[in-house]
């Protein structure tokens, strides 16, 4: 991972909010729910909006600088809703040098 680019940047960033969103589901909302602990989901929460304003500014960069057509950006947008949808769209959708899937 290229981190001098913005899409090397893009791909970090994805991963960390990708990270902090199943953080937010998995542990910290158990925890909130199921144990009267809701300190994590302040904490991790907190995270993750700062992750998910961060990938959505990048998105924006990488678009312009990567070329991206309108589709694969929309796709970019929307897979950051779902669980585990960053890690597939970095396997499939975001390689260095090409003009994304």
């Amino acid at each position: 991972m290229n981190l001098t680019s913005h899409l090397g940047r893009f791909r970090l960033i994805a991963f960390l909010e990708g990270l902090s969103f199943l953080i937010l589901l998995f542990i910290a909302m158990p925890l909130k729910y199921g144990f009267d602990s809701p300190e994590a989901v302040k904490l991790v929460g907190m995270a993750h909006g700062f992750l998910f304003v961060a990938y959505i500014l990048l998105l924006v960069l990488v678009k312009v600088d990567q070329n991206w057509n309108f589709s694969l950006f929309v796709r970019s947008g929307l897979v950051s809703l779902l669980p585990f949808g960053t890690f597939y769209a970095d396997k499939h959708w975001w390689k260095e040098g090409t003009n994304g899937g």
